[in-house]
């Protein structure tokens, strides 16, 4: 069974400039992406993911000198629209707003490739990857933050905790969901929804 490798290099070893260049990339991670939902870690290897872009693995090793350095920059990708849409939430000026766009980009991250997201979760706590997954996490929390301070906010005790909270509630539920095989958005917002305005009314 293929295996992720912490110790391995996880950076590319060259950023694409060319649109080329930049196609060949979104190749191999698409390629990537395909792979993980199908087998999982099975059969997970550069060869592999060469094959299913229908390109030499030298080329592969032009871009990734690791499947590791690809399962970050795939990570980093899937990772970016999530970002935008949850700094998108953060501006929002009235809690009840920003909290529901939160979730509901949560909620279509998960669900919009469950297999994906899962895979990558797993590989995330094998290599510590970093970068951009802990900065959604961080940016996670910093937006519920910020609309913890909006005038029609729960009035909670310790801002910062109950932030960590609200994203282990929403993250817990919504990756449980994902690894069920659950398709509803609009229900699984509405539950998670219910629980995290439960928590925080109870510690207001």
């Amino acid at each position: 069974m293929a295996q992720l490798n912490p110790q391995h290099s996880l950076t590319p070893r060259k950023s694409p400039t060319q649109r080329r260049s930049v196609a060949t990339v979104n190749v191999i991670l698409d390629a990537a992406a395909h792979i993980l939902e199908e087998y999982g870690l099975e059969g997970y290897t550069t060869n592999s993911i060469a094959e299913r872009a229908g390109i030499s693995i030298g080329s592969c090793y032009q871009y990734f000198p690791t499947k590791e350095a690809i399962t970050v920059a795939l990570a980093t990708r899937e990772m970016a629209q999530l970002g935008q849409e949850l700094a998108v939430a953060q501006s929002a000026t009235r809690w009840v707003e920003g909290i529901e766009l939160a979730i509901a980009a949560a909620v279509a991250y998960q669900l919009r490739r469950p297999r994906l997201a899962l895979q990558l979760d797993l590989a995330e706590s094998v290599l510590r990857m970093g970068v951009e997954h802990s900065s959604v996490q961080t940016l996670a929390k910093t937006v519920i933050a910020t609309l913890l301070t909006r005038d029609d906010a729960p009035k909670v005790q310790n801002i910062e905790l109950a932030s960590r909270d609200v994203v282990a509630i929403a993250h817990g539920m919504i990756d449980s969901a994902g690894r069920q095989g659950e398709s509803d958005a609009a229900m699984l917002q509405q539950r998670v929804w219910r629980a995290i305005t439960g928590y925080l009314n109870a510690d207001a």
